[in-house]
């Protein structure tokens, strides 16, 4: 998933959610049917509307399907038996990744400032080459 769920939002299309997890549409709807905890809202036309607990229902069970490897069945059954504790795993998981994502814009502000150092003392030691 590559995209965070936008606060001011309150329900999503089953366009933005399938965009959201890059999965497809038809791969949305055949979720709802097997998972009971996703249950978007219909308008009269039948378009589903996904409240940011659905979006985040999905969070769960696109972790356990797409990067765990649960089966179906598997992934069900994990979440009647231990609801909480997949929660609290893709939570902590999702921390791991922002503190990732902040270490390594500090790295690569760390290295830039580094080779920055670098041309400076480049520089300096070329001019005082050349005084000599």
């Amino acid at each position: 998933m590559t995209e965070e769920i936008e606060s001011e939002k309150h329900y999503y299309s089953i366009g933005e959610v399938a965009k959201m997890f890059n999965l497809s549409i038809s791969n949305i709807r055949f979720w709802e049917q097997e998972f009971e905890i996703l249950k978007p809202k219909k308008n009269k036309k039948g378009d589903r509307f996904f409240t940011k607990q659905d979006v985040s229902n999905l969070k769960v069970i696109y972790h356990l399907l797409k990067e765990k490897g649960y089966t179906i069945e598997g992934a069900r059954k994990k979440l009647l038996q231990q609801p909480d504790h997949v929660s609290d795993q893709i939570k902590m998981i999702d921390s791991l990744k922002k503190i990732k994502v902040f270490l390594q814009s500090l790295k690569d502000n760390l290295d830039k400032k580094d080779l920055g150092i670098s041309i400076a003392e480049k520089t300096l030691l070329k001019k005082s080459v050349e005084k000599k």
